[in-house]
């Protein structure tokens, strides 16, 4: 516990170094792009992940571009403009990422127009567009996650354990206090009855760090909204599972 403690202050001071963690900016600052020469009504809102590769590292939420997710949208000619806000882990940490989403991204989305919103997460924002969507719902249209965070071990391992998510008793907690039960809690009520709700879309890679947890979701949705593509949890894998997602026409619906 201590060894896990020291890392997780050790990212928590690497963050503030080079993110600004704490301050919190507002409003995100986000980049945007247009698909076509029109104007559209459906977005696309790109959540990063903790850390960059090593062509945006240090602006992470370029990425998007950078790695060639924004283009591949463009070249099927899809009726999509995207947004990448730089949600980096500080928004996280002070609680205060679904507010500012829907504030500053959202909500004015709405306001111009766009009549779909979908949320499209790697890594760390495929938690953030979870936490978003449990939160505000009613602005969400559905959710991609590609490789997603859901949390430690501890509470994947306990979730197994009971088998599944669907078996799994949350018990009592504090919400406020344990956000990894509190997640899971709210999944286990989604996989109840997932075609009623806002859809969401899985992408595992095979040997991602975090299978086990993505494993244990995938278990509660539907089979035909959960891709597995070969390799880990990089942007390799993270643009197979995108390509994968936009030739299944999973946004067209």
């Amino acid at each position: 516990m201590k060894i896990v403690q020291n890392l997780l202050g050790a990212l928590s001071a690497m963050n503030s170094l080079f993110y600004g963690l704490g301050k919190g900016r507002k409003p995100l600052k986000t980049l945007s792009y247009t698909a076509r020469p029109v104007q559209n009504r459906r977005l696309i809102v790109f959540l990063r992940g903790f850390s960059g590769t090593s062509r945006c590292l240090w602006s992470p939420h370029k990425c998007f571009e950078m790695e060639g997710f924004v283009e591949a949208v463009r070249n099927r000619n899809l009726p999509f403009d995207m947004v990448a806000p730089n949600t980096h882990f500080g928004y996280y940490k002070n609680r205060t990422l679904e507010k500012r989403l829907t504030e500053d991204v959202i909500r004015p989305a709405k306001a111009k127009g766009y009549e779909r919103i979908w949320l499209a997460g790697v890594s760390m924002g495929g938690l953030g567009s979870l936490l978003c969507l449990r939160k505000y719902p009613e602005y969400i249209d559905g959710v991609l996650l590609l490789g997603p965070y859901l949390g430690g071990r501890s509470i994947a391992a306990e979730i197994s354990k009971e088998g599944g998510i669907k078996k799994w008793n949350p018990g009592l907690y504090d919400g406020a206090k344990d956000w990894q039960r509190l997640l899971w809690d709210w999944l286990k009520q989604y996989c109840a009855n997932p075609a009623g709700q806002t859809p969401i879309y899985l992408g595992i890679a095979s040997k991602d760090r975090y299978y086990d947890a993505q494993r244990l979701l995938a278990e509660g949705l539907p089979g035909d909204r959960v891709i597995t593509v070969s390799g880990g949890h990089d942007a390799a894998g993270f643009k197979k599972m995108w390509q994968s997602f936009l030739d299944k026409d999973i946004l067209e619906e």
